[in-house]
């Protein structure tokens, strides 16, 4: 590779962010770079995040369907696949994912440069300790996150985890410890409750993920409960006892919790360390992430931010959108826009998904609300499917009946909230409940569950 080769945009990360912001750009005629640290494109989210925890989770969820069919019982029997089984489906996942985005990145004319960046100044980066430079007008660093550790945890010892290395677990426990109950926190607990392992999940507050609206909360915690995981409410980890056949968590409380592995989900630390940031006068936070302005561009004119090295919400479907945004505040300024509506995804065993206000926000906000719901077993589709567990849940205005919030629990959570998405963010008259009234949905499916809460709802107000 030549010295000083130039671009007009250098992107540093090939996840979703650094991948949609590299796309935008090509299109749009800049000559792209994309600096990935890895010999295969696809960042952490593809390699270590997103996508193998996603398949583990989908392939755990498939056994539990199997086991709970009267008509399939049996033969769930016969062999129950290990935790090793499992992740060789999720390494060809991967593989198909990392082959898919490398097309992209060629047919898109993008080059791909292994190594690791560092600034040299604002226009220039270093691969590696001695190698070649490579400059631009521009930069997006797009370099993800990874676990938290902190110095107290001796994350060597063969019996400790984090999200990362969880994923090179070699047998399928007994009994796990959960030190962290966010969203990673309760997702792998739900994997491992659904691989029949008793998992104990360390919560510091008083309910789980409690930025979710109260009836989705409760939910979590029942199911949970059902598939064999405790949650500790109001406990924090204070240190590890390492032995050779299993680790002792003791508490702040004095309890000491027993179990053949720790998997530490305790937040995240912004990938920033290595890119020599003081080069360039740049200063992350304590846990590394980069703070931006609403374009996007950080303390420095030309280098901009995106996806989880920024923070908040880090979820892999607004990183592609960060990332889209923040190539367009370079070259096409006009379509730059701040996410700030978005639904999340919570991949538990059953999922959640969510938008808008909760009851707790409207109620301290003041604001007169109503709420129409649809259980899934009350669906013709869910008796079809056997799905039968989860609810969605609509808050809507009682004067105007315009669309607050969405919340949905339960399979194909996720998918189904899109459909509510769609009309809530609508301008005007067009964004009320009677949109579900006035619209004829295929039969069966879950997409009906709207239609049944629109009048579960509106028959509250008239």
């Amino acid at each position: 590779m030549k010295q000083n080769k130039q671009y007009d945009i250098i992107v540093i990360g090939s996840g979703p962010a650094g991948e949609s912001a590299a796309m935008n750009a090509a299109k749009k005629g800049r000559r792209v770079a994309v600096v990935s640290d890895r010999d295969k494109v696809g960042g952490n989210c593809t390699h270590l995040g997103t996508i193998p925890s996603k398949a583990l989770r989908q392939s755990v969820k498939q056994v539990m369907q199997f086991s709970s069919n009267p008509l399939l019982r049996e033969f769930a029997t016969l062999r129950k696949p290990c935790f090793q089984d499992i992740m060789r489906h999720a390494a060809r996942v991967i593989d198909e994912q990392v082959h898919l985005r490398s097309a992209y990145y060629e047919k898109n004319g993008i080059d791909i440069v292994q190594g690791v960046a560092s600034f040299v100044d604002q226009h220039t980066v270093r691969l590696g300790s001695r190698g070649p430079l490579l400059t631009a007008d521009h930069f997006i660093i797009a370099t993800g996150s990874r676990p938290y550790r902190p110095d107290s945890v001796d994350f060597t010892h063969p019996r400790i985890f984090d999200s990362d290395t969880i994923l090179q677990l070699d047998h399928s426990p007994r009994k796990v410890t959960v030190i962290g109950a966010g969203v990673i926190g309760c997702e792998y607990a739900s994997i491992f409750g659904g691989l029949g392992a008793k998992v104990e999940l360390i919560n510091p507050a008083n309910t789980l993920l409690s930025f979710l609206d109260w009836e989705i909360s409760d939910a979590l915690s029942y199911h949970l409960r059902n598939a064999g995981v405790r949650s500790r409410h109001n406990e924090e980890y204070d240190r590890l006892e390492y032995c050779d056949t299993h680790v002792v968590t003791h508490l702040k409380s004095g309890k000491r919790i027993k179990s053949d592995i720790v998997l530490w989900a305790n937040g995240r630390t912004g990938n920033t360390d290595q890119l020599n940031l003081p080069a360039i006068g740049l200063i992350p936070n304590t846990r590394g992430q980069l703070e931006i302005d609403s374009r996007y561009r950080t303390a420095i004119e030309n280098i901009y931010a995106a996806g989880d090295v920024v923070g908040w919400p880090s979820l892999a479907s607004v990183s592609y959108d960060q990332g889209r945004a923040a190539s367009n505040a370079i070259v096409d300024p006009d379509a730059c826009v701040q996410i700030d509506r978005f639904a999340s995804g919570i991949y538990t065993i059953p999922e959640i998904s969510t938008l808008g206000k909760t009851e707790r926000e409207l109620t301290n906000e003041k604001v007169p609300y109503e709420v129409g719901k649809a259980f899934f077993k009350n669906t013709a589709r869910g008796l079809l499917t056997g799905e039968q567990v989860g609810m969605l849940k609509i808050l809507f205005h009682f004067d105007t009946l315009e669309i607050l919030g969405i919340h949905c629990f339960g399979d194909q959570a996720s998918e189904i909230v899109h459909i509510g998405q769609a009309i809530m963010l609508q301008e005007g008259k067009a964004n009320t409940m009677r949109y579900f009234l006035d619209t004829t949905f295929n039969y069966p499916t879950m997409a009906e569950a709207y239609r049944i809460a629109a009048l579960d709802g509106l028959n509250r107000v008239f």
